[in-house]
């Protein structure tokens, strides 16, 4: 009895004086359980503070598989039914592991886990008292979920987030580690059931709240150009279509829509989730002949009293150019050329031109470089290397073949002109919002001039004549406003046969024109029912024009358009 007791004496000796701190330590340690604090994602908002992307409560459904392996059979049973995407088997291995944590769900709704709670304290109640209680073990913590309160409103936009909390898309991946903030953390000492047990020693990191987003979208605008441009992809059966809408005043976004979208608050397929304005490039046409005659009339190579005679056809390098439609020399001013567009008469005056010179100005009207959007997963275009080009690549690119952009690029460039020959990168993020309530601006990018404003006025003059008697997007007037505009049909690549069996249509405007403070940009890919940007994409921008005009409060100027002739 005495060797028993003095063993009992020798352990006690060794456990409170020799080396109490480590057990004490370990004890700690072995009832001591972890809880995520989830920061608080930042809200994504229209201009005017309409939610676009927000965080609702949910839980992440957590155990300690040393209290639930016993019954991990009977719970899995009560979970797996309730919790899509995750198996019977799946559970049951997740609660019989090694350790005293794991995770079983992420994103669970207040509304799930109440009825999983109400069900196995239901099942409790039958259960024998030698048996363990299903709810030991199991805990829940805070875990957002986020929700889109206006359903596909700049859903290619705004993007997703996956189940772990981070950005998949869109500017919720682009923005990721503003938005995210940092999540905290809690240590709680718990007793043999896993309860937490009061006034114990705890622990606990603060999360700090992600940084919101004001975007300079328009919710009410956006909304209305995604419906129109669904209409025009239907009618015209094409496979996409794409509005983009900047205000002059500020060069901000107001639209940035497109057809097929999504709804972020259902599963979606990951290819679903692009945001094909800035993602998908094409050739973008004879909107390009913009961009081509305000290099011109800056260099002082054409005027308004230009006048050319065009044949039906031109030869270059041996390949022969013609023209859209059937025709023999043609008398045209080069408002004509424009209002009619020639690829034939755009030639002859662009190749006055010195062919380095075309490429610089070219490239200070933004094409082969991003945006300065940062989007993720923008194209910035392509445009052939060098400054070396043949004679045939420029004529090619002077009338909007050989050279690719995306949608807002193209924006981009009309807007440059209707600024007066102002250059200035579109903006996309109006601010960003502190977790407490403070407005950060978000700079702008500055601007260059890339033409002059005389050069800038005359392109205007000779865009007007586009939806005048005799253009060819008359279904683009809007009564009582000027506008000027340009016309795109252009043959795009088939990936599959790697040659031109596609088209891709398009309408580029802004109004008022000799005042001018939005531009509208209106794109179909490959429609099937019909083929021209001035049917195709002129009555949309029509309509989003008019749109834009009337919830600003933007007034006509009163002044009528000018009668330029387009032939002599």
């Amino acid at each position: 009895m005495a060797f028993v007791l003095s063993l009992f004496a020798g352990r006690l000796i060794l456990l409170q004086g020799v080396d109490p701190d480590s057990y004490a330590l370990a004890a700690t340690k072995e009832n001591t359980k972890p809880f995520v604090l989830h920061a608080s994602r930042g809200d994504i908002v229209d201009r005017n503070g309409v939610p676009l992307s927000v965080s609702d409560d949910a839980v992440a459904i957590t155990a300690d598989p040393s209290q639930t392996s016993k019954v991990a059979g009977d719970l899995a049973a009560i979970l797996s039914p309730k919790l899509s995407g995750t198996s019977y088997d799946q559970l049951v291995q997740a609660m019989t592991k090694k350790g005293r944590f794991t995770y079983l769900a992420h994103q669970v709704s207040p509304q799930t886990w109440s009825q999983i709670s109400a069900e196995i304290k239901a099942q409790n109640k039958d259960r024998s008292k030698a048996k363990q209680p299903l709810l030991a073990g199991l805990y829940t913590e805070a875990d957002p979920i986020r929700s889109h309160p206006n359903g596909t409103i700049a859903a290619n936009v705004v993007g997703v987030v996956g189940a772990e909390g981070q950005g998949l898309s869109g500017l919720e991946y682009g923005l990721n580690d503003k938005l995210s903030g940092t999540d905290g953390k809690a240590m709680y000492e718990v007793d043999a059931k896993g309860n937490k047990i009061p006034n114990a020693d705890h622990t606990v990191e603060e999360p700090k709240s992600g940084t919101g987003a004001q975007l300079t979208l328009d919710a009410d605008l956006e909304w209305f150009a995604e419906k129109r441009i669904e209409q025009a992809v239907k009618q015209y059966k094409a496979e996409s279509g794409t509005v983009v809408t900047i205000d002059l005043k500020t060069n901000e976004i107001l639209t940035m829509a497109n057809y097929p979208t999504f709804d972020p608050n259902k599963p979606v397929k990951a290819a679903a989730l692009k945001n094909p304005a800035l993602e998908q490039v094409y050739e973008p046409g004879s909107v390009q002949k913009v961009v081509t005659m305000a290099a011109l009339a800056d260099a002082g190579l054409i005027s308004m009293d230009t006048k050319l005679q065009v044949p039906g056809s031109y030869t270059v390098q041996r390949r022969t150019i013609k023209d859209h439609f059937d025709h023999g020399l043609l008398n045209l001013t080069i408002s004509g050329v424009i209002a009619k567009s020639s690829n034939v008469g755009t030639i002859m005056a662009a190749q006055q031109m010195p062919i380095q010179q075309f490429v610089h100005y070219l490239k200070n009207f933004g094409f082969g470089e991003p945006t300065g959007l940062n989007f993720p997963g923008e194209s910035r275009g392509l445009m052939p290397p060098g400054d070396e080009w043949s004679e045939l690549t420029r004529s090619n690119v002077a009338f909007g073949q050989g050279l690719s952009a995306n949608a807002v690029q193209m924006t981009a460039a009309v807007a440059a002109v209707a600024n007066g020959g102002v250059y200035t990168p579109p903006k996309l993020v109006k601010n960003y919002l502190g977790p407490n309530g403070q407005v950060i601006p978000n700079p702008s990018a500055p601007s260059r001039r890339v033409v002059s404003e005389n050069a800038a006025r005359e392109v205007s003059l000779m865009m007007e004549s586009v939806v005048s008697k005799g253009g060819t997007a008359t279904q683009a007037q809007i009564p009582g406003y000027r506008v000027a505009g340009k016309t795109g049909t252009a043959q795009e690549v088939d990936s599959a046969c790697s040659c031109y069996r596609k088209w891709a249509t398009s309408f580029a405007g802004f109004a008022p024109a000799d005042n001018p403070r939005f531009v509208t940009y209106v794109v179909l890919q490959n429609p099937t029912n019909g083929r021209g940007g001035g049917f195709q994409g002129g009555p949309v921008f029509r309509d989003v024009m008019s749109y834009a005009l009337q919830k600003y409060a933007v007034p006509p100027t009163g002044a009528k358009s000018p009668v330029t002739p387009l032939t002599w």
